[in-house]
């Protein structure tokens, strides 16, 4: 059956791919966007003031909520954290309560999909992590604690509310993988830090599969791991990657060095998360590329 889903962030690179897909199956997609409507399928809305109108959202089944200031698009100045916090509590706020008054007014459900991210966790060692796993307590876990915390008004309400806690999307272009792309293709791949901190990494084709998982079943409620089975270490992916281009992998990144590049932001680059999909496995999903030989040749194919 067909669905309407309203997206929040459709502009980005998993929103972008996400519109195209549910459009592609058949689904009647709306794209909540800041600026003035200009096209039909588009709804204004202003998170910062807390305002989208509930007849935004009629005959709306489901809401996807990827908007969010770019993590690691600037360095971690002051201003750039609080605008990553910012904009995702507020984004999600501002649905939230939405999702609530059309529940508490019609009492119609609207499913909810926010996003997440696996940073929740902090810098966990070899430890094995699933939903049920303790949180962390660094700048980015707080963050996505408040995050998800700000989802709380649809949940109280009684509205179906997905999180999905988003490992590193793999894209041919753009998105956390683009400097390791360009780094390996240009012979400069290799171990960041030690290397032997565990990257939890995802396909952009299943970070979308998963987020149209669970727009189809509202009966499945609270936290999800979007992380490939196959998780592995970072000089591990580095070399994957490098075979599959045919380049050398020789080059290593001192941790110094990445903080004098990129500065704070470096070290969450080295944090270790060795994150498992447990309840999407559970749910029935079936990732496409599973293992980081799938993961990387789809990666590089042209």
């Amino acid at each position: 059956m067909t669905k309407r889903v309203a997206i929040a962030g459709s502009s980005g690179l998993i929103g972008g791919a996400l519109r195209r897909h549910l459009r592609d199956r058949g689904d009647d997609v709306v794209r909540l966007v800041r600026r003035p409507a200009a096209a039909p399928d588009e709804v204004r809305w202003d998170p910062e003031a807390g305002r989208l109108s509930l007849e935004a959202l009629d005959g709306v089944d489901a809401v996807v909520n990827l908007a969010g200031v770019g993590i690691g698009d600037h360095r971690w100045t002051p201003a750039h954290k609080r605008a990553v916090e910012r904009s995702r509590v507020d984004s999600t706020g501002t649905i939230a309560m939405a999702l609530a008054d059309v529940k508490a007014g019609t009492g119609r459900d609207i499913r909810l999909v926010n996003a997440s991210a696996v940073g929740i966790y902090g810098d966990r060692g070899d430890e094995v992590l699933t939903e049920s796993s303790d949180l962390g307590d660094d700048f980015l876990a707080q963050v996505v604690r408040r995050w998800e915390a700000a989802t709380q008004p649809a949940v109280e309400a009684g509205v179906p509310v997905a999180l999905v806690r988003s490992g590193l999307v793999m894209a041919r272009s753009g998105g956390a993988f683009a400097p390791l792309l360009l780094a390996t293709k240009l012979g400069l791949g290799g171990a960041l830090g030690s290397g032997r901190q565990w990257w939890p990494w995802i396909t952009l084709v299943d970070e979308v599969r998963a987020i149209a998982h669970l727009v189809d079943r509202p009966d499945l409620s609270g936290a999800f791991n979007a992380a490939a089975p196959d998780g592995r270490r970072q000089v591990e992916l580095a070399r994957g990657l490098a075979g599959a281009m045919h380049r050398p992998a020789l080059v290593p990144v001192p941790r110094l060095a990445l903080r004098v590049l990129i500065g704070e932001f470096g070290d969450r680059i080295l944090d270790s998360q060795r994150v498992q999909p447990r309840r999407l496995l559970e749910s029935g999903f079936g990732f496409e590329h599973p293992d980081l030989e799938s993961g990387v040749s789809w990666l590089v194919a042209p």
